[in-house]
């Protein structure tokens, strides 16, 4: 019988068993490759391509076809912060934070129809240029520029770099900040060099990397906890053994999987994505995104007529459906399967789970990657991916 002090031992080398660095040779290869393969694609793209222009620099030469814009615009949108946020706010909350995915369905196509048309009439390749030539006046192109340097800088990209090196971490063992300058160098060299007919033949690499390692994982955690039905019934008692500590007794609500979980549509007042914010107010932000952020609408200028932007559009648009079943419900999973690590409210046992003590549900999907996977599979190469893309914007 094991005594208390090696039940403790036991118990925080399970905590802490995440933390294990890829060593095996298979996916060490996988990784590897998938960096030669970026960077060949990439050094395709700028030799293949007429970089002397500004058209050509910035616009691909307007000659992009219909499906890597398509496959462009879901990658520059999905990065290692959806694959963190999006499972982990599954993880905690339930099916609900797909509906942001959702959302885009219709606003991509406006993009397609309604925006796009105008700025090809303007004749402008970049946002800010648009606004010059709208309103009059330099101080508002470069009030934009500035602007949305400092958004990128401090929303989009800290995030997917903050993202990325939680997989890091967990999964690769490296120093996050040498392997965030490498990410970086890699995504610079190919992105500078090769303009954006690189970028978005990259991307398009990346987005069947990533379909492809995400599908493989949702299959196995699927198998894992029993299919749908075994999610459904699974989850709402996926609480973790710890919920108290120092005689504090944790509330029920926060660690239990709330009663709405399986609804995208949730209350009004009391719900945490209310109805009318979900499909009003989101579509709004979702607006502004999807139709006049610089790196969405650079995507669908340079396609080389209307047919093939809106085409990429609509493509854009299926691939969005995906998140809720690639994303989402596997977090939800990781839960079930992970429950004292990913659903942890002790602080103790959350600090030792994933280095912070306000709740471990970032670490839903890296952990699967790193638990259900096996050597060799596509999931390493599909989170670096995620990594790059983004930052490719």
């Amino acid at each position: 019988m094991a005594t208390p002090a090696a039940t403790t031992v036991l118990a925080q080398q399970e905590l802490t068993s995440p933390h294990i660095a890829i060593a095996n040779a298979a996916d060490i290869s996988v990784i590897v490759i998938y960096f030669l393969v970026v960077l060949v694609v990439g050094l395709w793209a700028m030799y293949s391509t007429n970089r002397g222009t500004v058209g050509g620099f910035f616009l691909a030469g307007r000659s992009m076809v219909w499906w890597p814009i398509g496959a462009s615009l879901f990658a520059s949108n999905i990065g290692s912060g959806h694959f963190v946020g999006l499972a982990g706010t599954g993880a905690a909350a339930g099916i609900a934070i797909g509906g942001f995915e959702w959302n885009a369905l219709v606003i991509v196509v406006i993009l397609g129809w309604v925006f796009v048309p105008i700025y090809i009439k303007a004749g402008v390749v970049t946002m800010p240029e648009y606004l010059k030539k709208r309103f009059g006046g330099k101080r508002i192109q470069i009030y934009l520029s500035v602007l949305s340097l400092l958004l990128y800088i401090f929303t989009k990209i800290s995030a997917d770099i903050f993202s990325g090196a939680i997989f890091i971490q967990i999964a690769m063992g490296l120093n996050i900040y040498v392997a965030i300058i490498i990410l970086l160098t890699i995504t610079a060299l190919y992105t500078i060099t090769g303009g954006l007919a690189a970028v978005i033949y990259t991307d398009t690499l990346q987005t069947c990397i990533m379909l492809v390692g995400s599908i493989i994982l949702t299959v196995f955690a699927f198998k894992e906890v029993g299919g749908y039905e075994g999610l459904l019934e699974k989850y709402m008692t996926a609480i973790p053994a710890n919920i108290s500590y120092d005689n504090v007794t944790i509330p029920e609500k926060c660690y239990t999987p709330r009663p709405d979980a399986f609804h995208i549509f949730r209350d009004p007042v009391d719900g945490d994505l209310p109805w009318p914010g979900l499909i009003f107010g989101l579509s709004i932000l979702a607006l502004w995104y999807w139709c006049t952020d610089q790196v969405i609408v650079q995507r669908c200028l340079s396609g080389k007529n209307m047919s093939h932007v809106k085409a990429g559009c609509i493509m854009c648009g299926y691939l969005k459906l995906l998140p809720m079943f690639l994303m989402v419900m596997p977090g939800m999973i990781s839960r079930i399967l992970y429950r004292d690590r990913v659903a942890c409210v002790v602080p103790s046992v959350c600090k030792a789970a994933c280095g912070t003590e306000v709740g471990c549900t970032n670490i839903a999907y890296p952990t699967m990657v790193v638990e259900l996977m096996p050597d060799g599979e596509m999931s390493p190469g599909g989170w670096l991916a995620c990594a790059l893309d983004c930052k490719a914007g």
